[in-house]
């Protein structure tokens, strides 16, 4: 399993150590992933992601998983991200349509 968050697309970054004699050795930045079940209002029910801490933030700052997918860019989202995106595209086109 990648360590890149399904929602933002963050990944691990590489640096250097710097010591005070300014020797460098390689390092690694790691994001800050959690496993959390955010709970989609119009699919009814939960999915589950592996995402960033900024990326859960995000999203409740953004009213839901749902508005906050609907209005991110594809190329940030995982295949899993996609698939909940274009099953809330078809929901949301359904309950349009009956309107």
């Amino acid at each position: 399993m990648s360590r890149r968050c399904e929602l933002t697309g963050k990944a691990v970054l590489y640096g250097n150590n710097v010591s005070h004699a300014n020797n460098k050795t390689s390092r690694r930045f790691l994001p800050n992933l959690q496993r959390v079940s955010f709970l989609s209002d119009a699919l009814a029910h939960s999915v589950r992601f592996r995402v960033s801490a900024s990326a859960i933030r995000k999203v409740e700052a953004r009213g839901g998983l749902d508005q906050y997918l609907l209005n991110v860019r594809d190329e940030s989202l995982s295949k899993h991200a996609l698939l909940v995106k274009r099953a809330l595209r078809n929901k949301s086109v359904k309950v349009g349509e009956g309107e």
